[in-house]
């Protein structure tokens, strides 16, 4: 063995012992960190509505397709938001967070950390300052969905939202974020991991292996669902049944600002509310483009999420339909317009940069573990003060926007450290 080789394998063993270490370390910091409370708090009934008289002070002509005997209506503030992986939730994620600030509303937000530890199953004791009784208007962080523990802390007139993107994009991103939190992607030979993967999975997916819920049907799984069930499982049709039952709304990725117009017009809400920059957006050389016969296995490697997606893809074009094509059309066009519009006001060049590129640390976007291939955006420089808190708030990235709003995410960004010293 040549001086440097015995170099290179040196530095490999040390950063695998500090690798075990710190994983080790972070697993106690996370026991630790979960709230000494009664796993069966005092059961208080919620009360119908949390809405509170602000929310009432904004009232605004109901739109043809409510049905609605009065001319005027108020916006819904009582909102669960089932925040899918990889669906461009954290883009929503900053409407939900400007909209609640607008309204002055409560948010069921989780503490010390950026998600409800997922992905155990959701409780309301996980919950930042949780006491039976307490009202809540929204809850939006990363869960595995339960239905029960939902119902026991929103109220009662709560609208429930979700969003869909289809399975083959969905699973090439969430390889690209999450393979290297799942062990047994790291045995896949080749550069081109997501092809050797798909060309014979079963060769490399360990049903009980870390995180793999990541790699398979990830979205049944956030939902509360058992991803590993074959397609042809009439379980599979009886979890589809309960998510359509439970949700009000549930978008669409593909067709982001259609679905906004349907939030709009469910919620009450106005055109400003629905104003929006891309975040979390990957740089495009770190996309792996799918050839027909690869989408095709992705699909069937999905094949429950796909079952998901088609039936939601159809419900979402029949309320499409309702609302009137032309008049989806012509609103679309005025919220692109606005956000055009909003880009020019705001964003340095107009358009999101690679990180290296982005000179305020506090508008840096979170990265995955080994790269960084998530974009974000300077803040224009002489922002007219109209338009000053806006700009910012539009482009502040979810772990930032967080902060702002009062969660201590003391493991999340302990969990960052740890991967710059092990340097990834």
């Amino acid at each position: 063995m040549t001086g440097k080789q015995g170099g290179q394998w040196r530095s490999m063993y040390k950063r695998l012992i500090l690798g075990t270490l710190l994983t080790g370390c972070m697993i106690l910091l996370y026991c630790f960190s979960i709230q000494q409370i009664s796993f069966n708090p005092p059961e208080v009934p919620v009360p119908y509505s949390c809405a509170h008289s602000p929310s009432n002070l904004y009232p605004k002509p109901a739109t043809k397709s409510q049905n609605n005997s009065s001319q005027q209506c108020s916006p819904k503030v009582d909102i669960m938001f089932m925040k899918t992986h990889k669906t461009a939730s954290s883009t929503f994620l900053n409407i939900l967070f400007r909209f609640g600030e607008k309204h002055r509303l409560q948010f069921a937000f989780p503490d010390s950390r950026n998600d409800f530890f997922y992905p155990s199953f959701f409780q309301r004791s996980q919950v930042k300052d949780y006491k039976p009784g307490m009202c809540f208007n929204i809850i939006c962080n990363h869960m595995r969905f339960n239905a029960a523990e939902i119902e026991k802390l929103l109220p009662l007139d709560t609208t429930y939202i979700t969003i869909l993107r289809d399975p083959a994009e969905l699973f090439e991103s969430s390889f690209h974020y999450f393979g290297r939190l799942a062990p047994f992607t790291w045995k896949i030979p080749g550069d081109n991991k997501l092809k050797e993967f798909l060309l014979d999975p079963h060769s490399y997916f360990d049903l009980e292996g870390y995180n793999s819920f990541y790699l398979k049907n990830l979205l049944f799984f956030d939902f509360g669902q058992d991803n590993t069930l074959e397609p042809e499982d009439p379980r599979v049709e009886e979890g589809i049944r309960l998510i359509s039952k439970r949700f009000h709304l549930v978008m669409l990725v593909e067709h982001f600002e259609e679905s906004l117009i349907l939030l709009k017009d469910a919620l009450c809400w106005d055109m400003d509310d629905l104003l929006f920059f891309k975040l979390n957006a990957r740089k495009g050389s770190t996309v792996s483009k799918l050839t027909p016969e690869l989408r095709a296995r992705a699909l069937k490697w999905n094949a429950i999420d796909w079952k998901l997606y088609q039936h939601f893809n159809q419900t979402f074009w029949k309320r499409v339909d309702a609302y009137g094509r032309l008049r989806m059309a012509k609103d679309v066009a005025e919220l692109r317009r606005r956000n055009k519009e909003m880009a020019s006001i705001c964003i340095e060049g107009g358009h999101a940069v690679d990180s290296s590129s982005i000179q305020e640390t506090d508008m840096q976007p979170w990265q995955p573990i080994g790269e960084k291939s998530i974009m974000g955006y300077n803040l224009k420089k002489n922002v007219d003060k109209a338009h000053q808190k806006l700009c910012r708030k539009m482009l502040t990235p979810e772990l930032q926007y967080l902060t702002e709003l009062g969660v201590n995410l003391w493991i999340t960004k302990l969990w960052g450290h740890v991967r710059d010293i092990i340097n990834w």
